[in-house]
């Protein structure tokens, strides 16, 4: 019986071929190397790209699903795309990677100039992304191919050796992207370096293991889009903080006084030109690019907010949100709140109230105020671990627009929020505009009474706003008397017959028997997205 050798089709390759392959020790090293740089290049783009539709739209799982879904679809026909590119991979790869440097490197920074100026933002994103994964697809083949032609091996060994060295450097990019580079570069100069990072990876392999399959013009033609993309990069990068200055600027009414992207979200605070005939200046806070108040007429809206609560027991008040100090300001006028603790998110806004001077004379320096405690949290996280009980409770949070958000407006929220309340105490929620989101209003209602309370719905008039909704509510099965305290200060726009004219609603924005919202069908979400698309 003869016995045949069997040899791996992987190991036989032509003469020629072979004595063309690289012959430096680490050159398998450096193309692994390579592939887990592009990986991570690969994913700050991805998580950059959410990241600004979530800032500037702030829907973040739609976003995200944007994004993932148009870039896995590109990186599919742009591996199709790589193959008539594999007989000339070394010159390929490094085209594409300049490319990917240019065109991911600019990407924040055209978006938000879609944004800010054309209003195109989500063709902008379709685009981008496509594009972006169209180069990101290409990848993978042609380092296929330049990883064989340096040691010849079976498919699933190079498969396995190149995916390997590209999820350990997804890692690394999901990794660099938040914890590294938008806090040391922020979120436009930390997508241009990684740019610049990209092309220099693939220039420096093409260059150094495969520069012998490099022609004359193919050496003076790399060497030319180098130059041309570093330079293209370092300019947006020197003028980066112009042109975001220039197009937030774009996006508001007033100039923007102060502005600053935080882990959390975008804080602008605007400042009007005083009117000579009237003398006013109107301050504005914005985060998302949502208007948070207006100095004009926040009054109306926080004396609503706050006074009818203290009706009842207020020795400690608990305050979720609220980091502008205005809603504390109000607590503060009763000498005897002994109390205040509130749980804001994000200190970058307590630090603004704190030190802004319009914003501290605003909410009359309520920080510095003995009485008041902060608490940096996520206001569901924070009161899951309490077991301190609070005499009234202001939910003074941003509007369930975002998936961020909307927990915070949910039936398990409410029974968090009723956990620390106590028996004989008082919340009351600002709502949303009853006028503009009504079936969001009415859901927050409906979210509010299935965790245990009793409501009291009630909404007032803010110029700024609109027509506001708020409710209060106690536990138990009796409703809360909407009130004034006896002890009441002297307000500028609420008294007793407005409050009981704020509990009447007209025949078209009545009540709406709605479903609660939880966390895992967040109606209030749909409701709110729905809603305001329309104004």
């Amino acid at each position: 019986m003869t016995v045949e050798a069997v040899t791996d089709p992987a190991s036989t390759s032509d003469p020629a071929e072979t004595s063309a392959r690289p012959r430096w020790r680490g050159a398998r090293a450096a193309v692994l190397a390579a592939v887990f740089v592009c990986a991570a290049c690969g994913l700050v783009y991805e998580l950059a790209l959410v990241a600004l539709g979530s800032y500037l739209i702030g829907d973040t799982v739609g976003q995200a699903s944007i994004v993932l879904g148009v870039m896995v679809f590109a990186m599919g026909i742009g591996a199709l795309a790589a193959k008539p590119l594999q007989s000339r991979a070394a010159v390929a790869f490094a085209a594409v990677e300049l490319a990917l440097a240019l065109f991911g490197g600019l990407s924040v920074l055209g978006l938000y100039a879609a944004f800010a100026w054309l209003d195109l933002y989500v063709p902008a994103l379709v685009g981008t992304a496509f594009l972006l994964g169209l180069l990101i697809g290409a990848e993978i083949p042609l380092l296929m191919v330049l990883l064989q032609r340096i040691r010849a091996q079976s498919a699933g060994s190079a498969v396995a050796d190149l995916f390997a060295a590209d999820y350990v450097g997804a890692l690394l990019g999901g990794l660099a992207f938040p914890f590294l580079l938008m806090p040391v570069f922020g979120q436009l100069r930390g997508v241009l370096v990684v740019g610049v990072v990209n092309a220099i990876a693939g220039l420096a392999l093409v260059y150094t293991v495969f520069r012998r399959e490099l022609g004359r013009r193919a050496r003076v033609g790399l060497a030319a889009g180098s130059v041309l993309v570093g330079l293209i990069l370092g300019y947006a990068y020197v003028t980066a903080y112009d042109f975001e200055v220039t197009a937030r600027q774009q996006l508001f009414r007033d100039p923007v006084v102060y502005a600053e992207r935080t882990p959390y979200q975008e804080i602008v605070l605007t400042r009007s030109v005083p009117l000579v005939s009237q003398g006013v200046t109107d301050l504005r806070l914005f985060l998302n690019g949502d208007l948070q108040f207006s100095s004009v007429d926040e009054y109306r809206y926080h004396e609503a907010l706050v006074h009818p609560v203290l009706s009842g027991s207020r020795g400690s008040v608990l305050v979720l949100g609220g980091g502008d100090g205005l809603a504390v300001r109000e607590l503060l006028r009763y000498p005897d709140v002994d109390s205040v603790t509130v749980v804001e998110l994000d200190p970058a806004v307590v630090r603004l109230a704190r030190t802004e001077p319009q914003l501290r004379t605003l909410n009359a320096d309520a920080f510095a105020d003995p009485r008041v405690r902060v608490v940096n949290a996520d206001a569901f996280q924070w009161m899951r671990t309490q077991a301190q009980r609070f005499d009234a409770i202001v939910v003074d949070l941003p509007d369930p627009d975002e998936t961020a958000t909307a927990k915070l407006y949910s039936v398990e929220f409410y029974a968090l929020v009723r956990a620390v309340l106590a028996e004989s105490g008082r919340l009351v929620v600002q709502s949303g505009s009853p006028y503009f989101a009504a079936k969001s209003y009415w859901c927050i209602e409906a979210s509010i009474r299935a965790a245990g309370f009793t409501t009291t719905p009630y909404h007032v008039d803010v110029p700024s706003f609109g027509d506001w909704g708020f409710v209060l509510a106690a536990p138990g099965a009796t409703a809360p008397v909407l009130g004034l305290p006896s002890d009441v200060p002297p307000l500028r726009f609420l008294d007793a017959d407005t409050l009981r004219l704020a509990a009447n609603f007209p025949p078209d924005r009545r009540r709406q028997d709605l479903p609660p919202s939880t966390l895992l069908h967040p109606r209030v979400l749909e409701y709110a997205r729905a809603e305001w698309r329309s104004y």
